[in-house]
């Protein structure tokens, strides 16, 4: 795991020193405080961009997505810059052509659903397929050298898979769940392919500049505690193990995954994040106070007074109970009418609320 004392330097009671305390378990100056999904709907210069460019574009293009990627550095304090990309990048080099589209999401126009389809999937070099991601890191730590910790990231082969099986968002996860099932060699080729894609973006990701990476496995709350031991497990392993050989920290997400927390927390990750679905103190008494913790306000109380915000922050401060190890957070992204204000009282609240 990255040290503080390492080569970068790392200001003292920095963003980047409290992160990287909470994530070898030692008890920072304040609570590191940042929001998946922070730059994005809810901040009007963000929004401005956007009338110019699409996401694609703002992700593939360094200075565009390192500006982005500040915005909520500068306008709420977080202690975190998470990169401005998509899960969906890497998957391009392997052959698969898709588009964002607004409000609704990746639409893959080759969905993989037979051997003959993930036979065909290439695996190359990060460097070669997503250039633009590694080079944005570099702007960013750049910028942000020694202030806040730069969290690169990756979706999981879980939720990759699904989206490259359904096509698009889904609710039900039917045909990708019924190949997993029926076709179990087809699925476990398709896993094998996009475990060794992610290490490798995640690895090139490490050596390009971030100082964490959170693993995205949003989806995987929709699986049977067997089925997420059978079909998902040893996947996300392979990857956090190839990440701890880097010493870089990391972060294991999902949603809806208190069947299966124990075991997502034996796949791997120093620190593992929950959602507002299960009460923070219950999911860390879970996993066990070894490990680190992140979440886990529901972002939908960002949508009402400060007093409820409140409120609710201190709740979850309370069943972090000071312990070293916890990463303020929401439970999920972001919700695009959220009041830019709230956020940044929220993180200044958190601060005050946890100084040493």
């Amino acid at each position: 795991m990255k040290q503080l004392t390492s080569s970068s330097p790392v200001l003292p009671d920095s963003g980047v020193a409290r992160f990287l305390a909470a994530c070898q378990h030692q008890q920072p100056d304040a609570t590191p405080v940042w929001f998946m999904r922070q730059a994005g709907r809810c901040l009007a210069e963000y929004r401005e961009l956007r009338k110019r460019y699409d996401i694609l574009t703002m992700a593939k293009t360094p200075e565009l997505c390192t500006q982005v990627t500040l915005m909520p550095v500068e306008r709420f304090g977080v202690d975190g810059a998470v990169l401005y990309a998509d899960i969906m990048l890497p998957l391009e080099g392997m052959g698969i052509s898709f588009e964002i589209q607004p409000d609704l999401g990746p639409v893959i126009h080759n969905p993989v659903r037979t051997m003959q389809d993930v036979k065909a999937l290439r695996i190359i070099d990060a460097e070669e397929s997503t250039p633009y991601v590694m080079d944005a890191i570099r702007l960013v730590r750049r910028e942000l050298e020694g202030k806040q910790a730069v969290i690169g990231f990756s979706g999981a082969p879980y939720t990759l898979a699904c989206y490259m099986i359904e096509g698009r968002p889904s609710r039900d996860y039917g045909t990708a769940k019924s190949l997993m099932y029926g076709q179990p060699e087809v699925w476990h080729s398709l896993m094998n392919k996009l475990t060794e894609v992610v290490s490798g973006y995640l690895v090139a990701q490490i050596n390009a500049g971030v100082d964490v990476v959170q693993l995205f496995d949003s989806w995987v709350g929709s699986l049977s505690p067997s089925a997420y031991k059978q079909f998902v497990q040893p996947y996300s392993q392979r990857i956090f193990e190839a990440v701890k050989q880097t010493g870089t920290p990391s972060i294991h997400f999902g949603t809806g995954t208190s069947s299966i927390l124990e075991l997502m927390a034996e796949a791997g990750g120093d620190i593992m994040s929950v959602d507002w679905r299960v009460e923070l103190d219950d999911a860390w008494a879970r996993i066990g106070y070894d490990r680190g913790i992140q979440g886990n306000l529901d972002p939908t109380l960002l949508l009402t007074s400060w007093e409820t915000i409140e409120a609710g922050m201190h709740d979850v401060l309370r069943r972090a109970g000071n312990r070293p190890g916890h990463i303020f957070n929401l439970g999920h992204g972001v919700l695009a009418p959220t009041e830019p204000d709230m956020l940044r009282r929220l993180v200044d609240a958190v601060h005050e609320a946890t100084v040493r």
